[in-house]
């Protein structure tokens, strides 16, 4: 068989179970903690498969053998993909993988924001920066469940004649909450880095900021003074920048109120995805068959729960949605917390995060037939 080292994160899920044995191959694994993912240790790998607390680049692999590098993250922007490229090294990563996953947060967040009395589904309009495959399907199942959107995406509208893409300046003015569904983009004529930035922010005539993409696609010294301006301003982050040792002031401000350690695709069906997605990609560059799934490790899902009944159509999706991923109890994990715990916070936080199923294993049941379809369309 022919040799083959890995050397891996130990933190992606099941990591050992998918990647000790590959059909064709004699696999040494070496499973270690981030921060022992150096030159040193890769100096005799063929293979890294890792997350985003690893910087990717020159610096790390140029005396190294490693001819392929995967992450399982959406994110590829702790990837220096030019060096990879010029170096000949393949590279994948999970992109897509913990669409769901983002998408269920994002629905939990919007429903205790509502039951918060911080937004109004009926009546306010939600601005989705990013069209991409978080972007799009969050607008399509808001829409589908009576709530205003509109949808700004720079790059898209400038190439797509026929979109009802808007400008990001005229959001700003329509919009009462700004989401941000990009990739972070450092530079160019499209880049995200700072894309809500304190001018952007004098212009914003809503209320809401809402970040589950990229720490720094939101100047966080700028979000800071933006929530100090006006009392009814507030802000939902699961980005920030300087991950895992945030802004403090940012982190316990009052009126961050909902504030997590960058979970939002933390599902573990989330995570599972993104070992999937690497374990395939590696399956295909090496051209040996596949074998490891998944659905053979992932436990049952929980029995059907009967809905109660409820007086308005919000509250009884609030109530799926916290039963089934209780965010508060996130929130809780890392904010108000003294200066010397949040870093430590932050940290074991993600590497030990409670179980939370997709939302699709989780089904209610109710013999009212419009709440029921309600219900299908959330856990599509």
């Amino acid at each position: 068989m022919i040799p083959l080292r890995i050397v891996a994160d130990r933190h992606i899920w099941h990591v050992e179970d998918a990647f000790s044995c590959l059909k064709g191959y004699n696999v040494a694994l070496k499973v270690v903690e981030a921060d022992d993912i150096t030159t040193g240790s890769l100096r005799h790998a063929d293979v890294l498969l890792t997350r985003s607390s690893t910087q990717v680049n020159a610096a790390l692999l140029a005396s190294t053998p490693v001819r392929f590098v995967a992450t399982a993250t959406v994110g590829d922007d702790h990837i220096d993909l030019r060096y990879l490229k010029e170096s000949g090294i393949a590279f994948a990563s999970a992109a897509g993988s913990s669409t769901g996953s983002v998408i269920e947060y994002m629905m939990t967040a919007l429903l205790k924001l509502q039951t918060m009395n911080h937004l109004s589904l009926n009546e306010h309009t939600l601005g989705i920066i990013g069209a991409g495959r978080i972007g799009s399907q969050l607008a399509a199942l808001c829409q589908s469940l009576g709530i205003k959107t509109l949808s700004s995406d720079a790059p898209r509208k400038n190439h797509e004649s026929d979109t009802c893409l808007i400008s990001l300046e005229l959001m700003l003015q329509q919009a009462d909450v700004l989401t941000i569904h990009t990739p972070l983009v450092r530079s160019g004529k499209h880049h995200t880095h700072y894309l809500i930035n304190a001018d952007v922010l004098a212009k914003f005539r809503g209320f809401g900021i809402i970040n589950t993409a990229r720490g720094a696609c939101v100047d966080n010294h700028a979000l800071l003074d933006w929530l100090n301006k006006n009392q009814q301003n507030w802000a939902v982050l699961d980005c920030w920048q300087r991950e895992p040792n945030p802004d403090q002031a940012l982190l316990q401000h009052p009126r961050v109120v909902i504030g997590t350690p960058h979970i939002a695709g933390h599902s573990l069906d989330g995570k599972a995805n993104n070992t999937q997605y690497i374990y395939n990609a590696l399956c295909a560059f090496l051209r040996c068959p596949a074998s490891w799934n998944r659905q053979d490790v992932l436990p049952p899902a929980r029995p059907p729960l009967v809905l109660p009944k409820f007086s308005n159509m919000w509250d009884t999706l609030s109530h799926m949605a916290e039963n089934d991923y209780p965010i508060m109890d996130d929130h809780q994990s890392i904010c108000h917390k003294a200066d010397a715990r949040s870093l430590h916070a932050f940290r074991h936080y993600r590497r030990h995060y409670p179980v939370r199923r997709a939302w699709h294993t989780c089904r209610w049941l109710t013999d009212d037939k419009h709440t029921q379809l309600l219900i299908n369309k959330l856990q599509q």
